[in-house]
């Protein structure tokens, strides 16, 4: 049986409201487990990776390391045509990052004597996470690798868990070569968060973490924030779509079980304006998910999905903007109005033919998305996440002098005499001795 939130929006009780927004939560329930393992990697590094990976992905491995072997077996796996299709999807995701490239150094002249500007710096190296499991995501090795690659970081790594076998998927490392990295390790979980936070004898510690994962992989991206930056809390996948009578009900719910089925976790919502769409979904919903492939992960996802009707276009906007979804499809006759009116979302999808995994594997933009909320302050995965700005002052003394008065009262308004003598100086002021 599916368990589905079917209700008008405004009837929603405050209890079904809570487990709608109450997604990525459980982080607290595994802090300890996750903090016990990150200390194990510090300690011991490569040892506790093989210990941790033979407990919880039950693969004993004595090089974690992918080896050249094992990418050439991997180009021998698959046919040209899919190769041609990861290329094709590459190109797109670099053309679009190449897009976001902001000018390296730019100046500008506030005044006489005094010009500013910024500097733009990549990383010097980046780690990668990939997701296992359930699937394999080669799609987020390209998603993660090539900004990096394009935004000029030095050294990015990978880390993926292995299959059961000890290998990776092939598609997965080939993703990896074609995306440009320089290493991919057969590490999952908190194990590899740790080792590139870290460090261990095998695996290089990294600047930043980026890449999706489960609530484990989060917790252990934000108890790391003191050695290792990261992009942003990604976890279970979500998608909010908002729907008036223009929309197609089989589109739609197709949208909402390709959502369920990454996870048992994953949330779907529809809210629409429309009676008799949220009707045909809702049929078209429980048709489709007794054909899904992976049937049980749908019909466990479908117990956090809703299908909301409301009472105007704004009311799901409203709603939309509160519950700030990882994915937005907008599926209505006036997308300008409802696009314009839209403040929090990680990415956005417009009409019936845009559904999320277009985003998730070709049309170039970044499937590495906020979720949980999250979307309120942090964007997606972009070029800026890669990179680092220095602000550039370039002062005359006549540029100094026009500010002079202005630095010395703030100065001394503050205390820090040495601060406006530092300015003083500069126009023949001696400090006593």
């Amino acid at each position: 049986m599916i368990i589905m939130l079917f209700k008008k929006l405004s009837d929603v009780s405050e209890v079904e409201m809570q487990k709608m927004f109450s997604r990525g939560s459980g982080l607290e329930d595994v802090s300890k487990t996750v903090s016990a393992v990150l200390s194990d990697v510090r300690m011991k590094g490569d040892a506790a990776v093989r210990e941790y990976t033979a407990k919880f992905d039950k693969v004993e491995l004595a090089d974690f390391e992918v080896s050249e072997e094992e990418f050439e077996k991997a180009f021998s796996c698959i046919t040209p045509e899919l190769l041609g299709h990861l290329k094709s999807a590459a190109a797109n995701i670099r053309a679009f990052h190449e897009a976001q490239l902001p000018e390296a150094t730019w100046f500008m002249e506030l005044k006489p004597g005094i010009v500013l500007g910024q500097k733009a710096t990549p990383l010097e190296s980046v780690g990668a996470y990939a997701p296992g499991g359930r699937a394999s995501y080669p799609s987020t090795v390209l998603m993660t690798v090539i900004p990096a690659r394009v935004a000029g970081v030095e050294k990015v790594i990978v880390c993926t868990p292995p299959r059961a076998d000890g290998s990776v998927h092939p598609l997965t490392l080939i993703a990896a070569k074609v995306a440009g990295a320089d290493k991919v390790f057969k590490v999952g979980g908190v194990q590899a968060i740790g080792a590139m936070a870290y460090g261990t004898e095998t695996v290089q510690k990294v600047d930043k973490i980026v890449g999706p994962g489960n609530v484990f992989v989060t917790s252990a991206k934000m108890q790391i924030r003191n050695v290792a930056e990261i992009d942003f809390p990604a976890g279970p996948s979500e998608v909010l779509i908002i729907a008036d009578e223009s929309a197609d009900a089989v589109m739609a719910a197709s949208d909402i079980i390709a959502q369920a089925e990454h996870d048992p976790s994953s949330v779907s919502i529809l809210v629409t304006t429309s009676d008799a769409l949220a009707e045909a979904v809702k049929r078209e919903v429980l048709v489709q998910a007794e054909q899904a492939a992976r049937n049980s992960i749908v019909k466990a996802a479908l117990e956090n999905a809703a299908i909301l009707t409301a009472d105007s276009l704004e009311q799901c906007i409203g709603f939309s903007n509160k519950f700030a979804p990882e994915h937005l499809e907008i599926m209505v006759s006036n997308s300008d109005f409802v696009l314009d009116r839209i403040k929090n979302a990680g990415s956005i999808f417009i009409g019936n033919y845009a559904p999320v995994p277009v985003g998730d594997y070709a049309s170039g933009t970044n499937h590495v998305l906020p979720t949980a909320g999250y979307a309120k302050v942090y964007s997606g995965l972009n070029i800026n996440h890669f990179l680092k700005y220095s602000s550039i002052q370039k002062i005359s003394k006549s540029g100094l002098e026009s500010l002079k008065e202005t630095i010395i009262a703030l100065a001394e308004e503050e205390g820090l005499q040495a601060h406006a003598d530092a300015i003083r100086t500069r126009f023949g002021y001696k400090p006593s001795k």
